[in-house]
């Protein structure tokens, strides 16, 4: 049962203080995976399991988390990854998040389906962020909003290649979200669940509108909630997708090109083949397929496949400073968070994610000086089992 007097010290915590405050049907469509998670679990079970070697008495008074990162400096290796409708979350969660994300120096990626648009997001502070789009059937549409991300300063595309179809997350249908019909479903997933929360039905219900895919209005004119943009948007993931197209992106777009939803050495080869800047090793966070490898379980193959031609980050099981330091061990150069940030926001708006973030950052400087090193790019595979 969640505590009401929580004060919030690691990931875990500010999930249960969001799954008190969240509507049922919100916490589940941040907080579950496809099928059975399996592979939701492997994310961080396989973290877990690695181990950091400790070294004693070698000369760490100099220890920074500072790194770069697509030829930018940052203050960790880590950056807020996109995810969707995060606005429900929180009032204008998206917001709260990028105004985060810079008062600790990290990037922030925006979700082609979050609440605030590219506009709104932009306004928050001249510091470039991270964008985060699909291959849309409309080849216009996909044209028009990179020329509206360009328009506001993002330098940083990232692509998503691992939506062809969507993978059934039953906890969404279960809820209503995924358009469930019955009575009981469409309920918990509307007005009762909101009740039930009143907190969350003041904050964000009817004070953080609009409630509509702030980048998607202009193409859906009539839609006032993330449900009216269901059809239309399941309508666009473009199942012919393939590398050609990637190379069609790659012709249009001057800036930085992320491939994100990478999970073997093939498909990482393929991605700098086509021009990629970078890859995230992903399985969307295990929304999509059970049952495939952990993010991190694919990393050092990944790594060692392209390492020298891109950099590599990695998406997935990553709930705190120990687990960065782990996946720069093992190749990567910086790690995304998804659902702590979100939990996060939910709990307590732009403070809770500040704090998370000085948490990881506090970890991975431990984490460096107590493993007999100064900075993330000096771990290596040496320094974990």
């Amino acid at each position: 049962m969640p505590q009401l007097n929580l004060v919030p010290a690691t990931f875990e915590d500010y999930r249960r203080l969001a799954e008190k405050r969240l509507p049922r049907t919100l916490f589940d469509y941040v907080d579950g995976g496809a099928y059975r998670e399996q592979t939701l679990r492997e994310n961080v079970e396989d973290f877990s399991r690695i181990k950091i070697a400790q070294r004693v008495m070698r000369d760490v008074s100099s220890v920074s988390t500072t790194t770069r990162l697509l030829d930018e400096d940052v203050a960790m290796p880590l950056a807020l990854a996109p995810v969707g409708m995060a606005g429900m979350m929180a009032r204008r969660g998206e917001v709260q998040a990028k105004r985060a994300a810079d008062a600790l120096g990290i990037p922030y990626c925006l979700s082609t389906v979050g609440i605030c648009s590219l506009e709104e997001v932009a306004e928050v502070s001249d510091k470039p962020f991270w964008f985060q789009l699909y291959m849309l059937r409309d080849r216009a549409v996909v044209e028009e909003i990179l020329q509206r991300a360009a328009a506001v300063g993002v330098r940083t595309l990232v692509f998503t290649v691992d939506l062809a179809v969507v993978g059934a997350r039953y906890r969404d249908v279960r809820n209503g979200l995924a358009g469930g019909t019955n009575l009981w479903g469409r309920l918990r997933s509307g007005l009762l669940d909101y009740m039930l929360h009143p907190r969350w039905a003041l904050d964000v219900g009817l004070s953080g509108g609009p409630h509509t895919f702030g980048n998607l209005t202009q193409y859906v004119p009539k839609a006032s909630n993330p449900a009216d943009f269901r059809e239309w948007v399941g309508g666009q993931f473009d199942a012919s997708v393939t590398w050609k197209d990637i190379e069609w992106l790659r012709g249009i777009w001057n800036g930085k090109l992320v491939i994100k939803g990478v999970l073997s050495a093939e498909d990482a080869q393929s991605a700098a083949d086509v021009g990629a800047d970078a890859v995230i090793v992903s399985n969307h966070g295990g929304r999509q397929l059970d049952d495939v490898s952990s993010a991190v379980a694919m990393l050092p193959q990944v790594a060692d496949a392209v390492g020298d031609r891109v950099e590599v980050l990695v998406d997935g099981g990553v709930r705190n400073g120990l687990d960065v330091a782990k996946a720069c061990a093992l190749g990567a150069h910086a790690a995304l968070i998804g659902r702590p940030w979100v939990y996060a926001a939910a709990a307590r708006g732009e403070a809770g994610v500040r704090h998370l973030l000085g948490t990881f950052q506090e970890d991975l400087r431990v984490a460096l000086g107590l493993a007999g090193v100064n900075a993330p790019a000096e771990l290596d595979r040496q320094m974990v089992s």
